[in-house]
């Protein structure tokens, strides 16, 4: 695995965690009076499971996603920590 490759690695879980980390902070700061607009957002994707019953095993598939400003503000702070530290 090149340098290249293991960067957009790292690059990728960066933007990864300060989606989360952003997304709780602003499900937090919602909760306040103030700051009601860092959880001000919009969430998409499957509500409803897919089922699949193969009689031995049933699998459920769902998949939602929730961005919220303050999630979309923690991946712009990770790509720029990203961009100081590499």
């Amino acid at each position: 695995m090149s340098t290249r490759d293991k960067s957009i690695w790292i690059l990728i879980v960066f933007i990864l965690s300060g989606i989360v980390v952003g997304g709780l902070l602003g499900e937090l700061a919602g909760k306040s009076g103030s700051l009601w607009w860092l959880a001000y957002g919009q969430e998409f994707g499957l509500t409803e499971p897919l089922t699949l019953d193969l009689s031995v095993i049933k699998l459920s598939f769902s998949l939602l996603i929730k961005l919220n400003i303050s999630s979309i503000i923690g991946m712009i702070v990770a790509i720029i920590i990203y961009r100081k530290c590499i």
